[in-house]
């Protein structure tokens, strides 16, 4: 299954490092969402250690600042 964000999250994603591959369905390198609050602060327990623009470390996990995945979980949960 293809997922679609609106052409404004992708704008503002423009530094993404893998070509927008969480659009693809696979999720294969898609960082998982363990706590959202108000739909605007994302939580993340990664299953990779790649480079990634818009995760930075929170304390015992990363803190989401990718406008797509934060459009994807609000979207479709995942």
């Amino acid at each position: 299954m293809k997922y679609e964000v609106s052409e404004e999250a992708r704008r503002a994603t423009s530094k993404c490092l893998s070509s927008f591959s969480c659009l693809t369905g696979e999720k294969l390198d898609l960082c998982a969402v363990e706590k959202c609050v108000n739909g605007q602060v994302h939580l993340l327990t990664c299953r990779h250690n790649g480079n990634c623009s818009y995760r930075h470390p929170f304390g015992q996990g990363d803190l989401c600042m990718c406008p797509v995945r934060k459009e994807l979980f609000n979207k479709y949960q995942i």
